[in-house]
């Protein structure tokens, strides 16, 4: 009996240890999944809004868990404050400017924190340092935009619904050209002439270009300016006179405006002969006496030749005249 007693003992007790080590291990099991065991360090980092954030949730590096939410408390008057537990390993990693914002793990997933690493040239935080906030859009954000779209894509559809309309009732330019048929022909006439002149377009482009092409033939007149020393000089020579040519007649030009000018004023015989009423008046007159006085003239002549004094002279004088006539 007392045998069997012992033996129970011993089995309860073997038990009770299976027992206890089992649980030894299941706290060391979690605590190794918690990070209980792990030594870290804390920050913080206040937020408007933690978006669902609980205690627990994890902190994530560069895509790698490095820690948890410590404690979430309020802070000033809308404010929360999260307090981050970091391992220690990710100690270094981690610079004064490095800042956190509040992501997911995966599309639906837990609300997670992200940290940056910030400037490696600046010193690593340090136990009860303040990280910044990063600025992200949100789930909320992002709702907001997608609704926002939502409602200018059905505007757009709308008018577009409007405008289909239109086109099948032939309304504005686009529905005519689509329902009447003079206007297909005159468009389609107009695009057939578009093509005629691309087409004349491109062969003007072909004979300039056949034409550059002749300018560069060896001995060319072009080829020659070029290259040819005497020809470029004959050249310049031809510019030079042309240009004295010019200089010649710009002075012609001068001396006539000069003339022109002198004709206009009465300080010289030519222009107050134009310009003068009375000088022009007294040459008339002299012009009239001169006419009178040359018709007295005549008339004296003949009296002259009448006079027997004079007539033998005269008569002497035209047979001579006539004798020459008949001589040549």
């Amino acid at each position: 009996m007392a045998l069997t007693d012992n033996r129970r003992k011993i089995t309860v007790g073997i038990f009770i240890a299976i027992g206890l080590l089992i649980f030894i291990l299941g706290i060391f099991t979690l605590g190794s999944q918690k990070k209980t065991f792990v030594k870290s360090f804390t920050l913080n980092v206040i937020f408007n809004d933690i978006q669902g954030l609980k205690k627990g949730n994890n902190v994530w590096f560069s895509g790698v868990k490095i820690g948890t939410i410590k404690k979430i408390e309020f802070f000033g008057t809308s404010q929360v404050k999260i307090y981050l537990s970091i391992e220690e390993d990710a100690h270094q990693y981690i610079h004064k400017d490095a800042g956190a914002s509040i992501s997911a793990d995966g599309l639906i997933g837990n609300k997670i924190v992200v940290i940056t690493g910030g400037n490696p040239k600046l010193p690593t935080v340090e136990d009860g340092d303040r990280l910044k906030v990063d600025a992200t859009t949100t789930t909320d954000d992002m709702m907001k935009t997608l609704q926002i779209n939502n409602k200018n894509l059905l505007e757009i559809t709308t008018d577009f619904k409007v405008l289909a309309k239109n086109l099948v009732n032939g309304k504005g330019a686009a529905g005519a050209l689509l329902s009447d048929q003079q206007i297909a022909t005159d468009f389609k006439a107009m695009v057939s002439n578009l093509n005629k002149t691309a087409l004349a377009t491109n062969r003007t482009a072909l004979d300039l270009s056949r034409f550059a092409g002749t300018l560069n033939i060896k001995n060319g007149l072009v080829d020659k300016l070029l290259t040819d020393t005497a020809v470029f000089a004959k050249f310049q020579q031809s510019a030079s006179s042309l240009q004295q040519s010019a200089k010649s007649a710009e002075e012609l030009a001068a001396n006539l405006n000069s003339a022109s000018a002198k004709l206009k004023s009465t300080d010289n015989a030519a222009g107050l002969l134009l310009n003068d009423p009375k000088t022009a008046l007294q040459i008339k007159a002299i012009m009239t006496n001169l006419e009178a006085g040359s018709k007295k003239l005549d008339e004296d002549l003949e009296a002259l030749q009448s006079n027997f004094l004079f007539r033998g002279f005269f008569k002497k004088r035209a047979k001579e005249q006539a004798k020459e006539k008949e001589q040549q």
